[in-house]
């Protein structure tokens, strides 16, 4: 009986997690992670913050928005425009480019 109630207690435990949305899963996992940290010595951080963050260093890596958009989960590329910075090293990179397209 033990060992029945041990299963029943395990699969109500799975199908409550995957009952779940991605996002929800994904926001337990951020706070978790961010609870293990000293308080004291990092700052607030949102799982927003980790999109925005994640947008701009794919675009970095040189992926193309269109894939960031649909990573993202966005239906909008206007949305993924709003996620994703221009950073010092993008603007750099379209410098140089554009210098070796004129120059050679």
């Amino acid at each position: 009986m033990a060992a029945n109630a041990a299963t029943t207690s395990t699969t109500t435990a799975a199908a409550t997690r995957m009952a779940r949305s991605p996002l929800t899963a994904a926001a337990s996992s951020w706070r978790r992670a961010v609870d293990t940290g000293s308080r004291d010595t990092l700052p607030p951080v949102r799982v927003h913050d980790a999109r925005h963050t994640a947008a701009t260093l794919l675009l970095e890596q040189g992926i193309g928005i269109r894939v960031v958009q649909q990573i993202l989960g966005h239906s909008q590329l206007s949305q993924t425009e709003r996620y994703t910075h221009v950073t010092t090293a993008l603007s750099q990179d379209a410098a140089d480019r554009m210098s070796e397209a004129l120059c050679g």
